[in-house]
């Protein structure tokens, strides 16, 4: 006898109109003060962030309660639905990000990608974990292992974003020269080191986790993922791009996006974050030579206008600023944001010398790599998962993300343009107006390839 199942109930309509009223409100402030951190010569990012400060717990619940728990309610099951929609957002930058990455520059410049992220990974780790060991008790959540929380704080102060870095970089039109190449290459190995720590701390964070074994595993499942997108992930993409070619732009670009979400699924599933699946996807595609570019540009500005604005957007609602008005919270802020800022630039700068870089591509790499954006961000949502970070913690390690994101303009634009082009850059700078173009140049694009 086979029980029948009642369909699934569909969202209810004062759910909806509240989701629609939400991601309508945060894409219209974060556009709007997007372009307005442009005009002033500041990311996009900075505006979009404020978007989400300005409604959320630091502003709007302070100024108007009442309307703040109406709009944004604190009910996990309807607020995880617009954070869907902002994840949807970061793996798709996060894979258009992967098309740009020049692999064999990197392979050219491995030895100096390995220095300046092995430098920037290693000193804001050591002083990172320093403070953590002096942090007040506000900062430490109860129950927890004093040393947990110091190697959790270095983590944190130790990555670099990758979503950050590339839409700084796309913005200020710096992805297709070779400084932004390598700091993009140096952002990888730092952010892949960076989940394999964070993997550790998480061991020590769960009752009964066994920190050798969990280290192994991650090892193991880590070079796996290598291996198997290197013997197998590019002939895959190869033949999907060939089977999509067939049926238009629509069609490659449907397949671009379901090849990014599922190997963002595979590796959130193997343990790692979901945006490192999606970034070696999208270096697979961007290395192909079954790839018409043109034909990604309207998801390109898909991305860039909408899902990634919402995305940031969603990420400064979850600070609260209001934590900063305790002293102790206050002092431990301003000391983990100067060791973060001077630990990482110091880091990059002394790794970029080393590699032999000249002084101003060491200064634009501490610069860029001083952006921990949105990775900082998920990172302190780990924190506060598992129990680690208290609120005031939490806001402490976001402040961090959003001021070294606004802080990496300004000096990489000046260090920047002291550095000479070369022609390899011309190449990718025709690749990179490809995919940036505008509709219209889009259709003519597509019918000529």
């Amino acid at each position: 006898m086979v029980l029948a199942t009642a369909p699934v109930a569909v969202i209810p309509a004062p759910d909806l109109m509240i989701l629609l009223l939400q991601l309508g409100l945060l894409l219209g402030l974060a556009t709007v003060l997007g372009r307005l951190s442009v005009r002033f010569g500041l990311p996009a990012l900075l505006g979009e962030l404020c978007a989400g400060i300005l409604i959320g717990p630091s502003m709007l619940a302070n100024v108007a309660p009442e309307f703040s728990a109406w709009l944004l309610p604190t009910d996990p099951a309807r607020f995880h639905m617009i954070d869907a929609v902002g994840q949807l957002g970061v793996l798709l930058l996060v894979g258009l990000t992967g098309m740009h990455l020049d692999l064999g520059f990197i392979r050219r410049q491995g030895r100096a990608a390995a220095w300046i992220s092995g430098t920037g990974l290693v000193i804001p780790l050591v002083l990172g974990v320093g403070i953590g060991f002096l942090a007040p008790p506000e900062m430490i959540a109860e129950g927890v292992d004093h040393m947990v929380f110091a190697l959790f704080l270095g983590v944190a102060l130790c990555v670099s974003a990758i979503p950050v870095i590339a839409k700084i970089l796309m913005e200020m039109r710096l992805l297709h020269r070779d400084i932004g190449q390598l700091i993009l290459s140096s952002a990888v190995i730092d952010d892949v080191v960076g989940w394999f720590l964070l993997s550790v701390v998480s061991a020590l964070a769960t009752a009964g986790a066994r920190t050798g074994q969990a280290a192994l595993t991650a090892v193991a499942m880590l070079a796996g993922l290598v291996l198997v997108a290197l013997l197998f992930g590019r002939r895959l993409v190869a033949r999907v791009l060939r089977a999509a070619d067939r049926g238009g732009s629509a069609t490659t670009i449907a397949a671009v996006v379901v090849m990014i979400l599922l190997s963002a699924s595979a590796t959130q599933a193997m343990g790692f974050e979901a945006i490192l699946g999606a970034f070696v996807c999208g270096a697979l595609v961007g290395s192909s030579p079954d790839l018409r570019v043109a034909r990604l540009a309207p998801l390109q500005t898909l991305v860039a206008a909408v899902l990634a604005p919402i995305f940031f957007a969603t990420a400064g609602l979850r600070m609260n600023l209001t934590e900063l008005a305790n002293p102790p919270v206050l002092v431990a802020g301003i000391v983990v944001l100067a060791v973060a800022i001077a630990a990482k630039f110091a880091g990059a700068y002394l790794g970029a010398r080393i590699a032999r870089r000249s002084r101003w591509e060491a200064l634009a790499l501490g610069a860029g790599l001083n952006s921990r954006g949105v990775i900082e961000v998920i990172i302190a949502m780990v924190g506060l998962r598992l129990g680690v970070l208290t609120t005031a913690s939490y806001t402490v390690i976001v402040l961090v993300a959003v001021v070294t994101s606004m802080m990496a303009p300004p000096l990489l634009r000046f260090a920047a343009s002291r550095i000479a082009p070369t022609e390899e850059e011309s190449v990718r700078e025709e690749f990179f107006d490809a995919l940036q173009a505008p509709a219209g140049e889009f259709v003519t694009n597509a019918k000529e390839t």
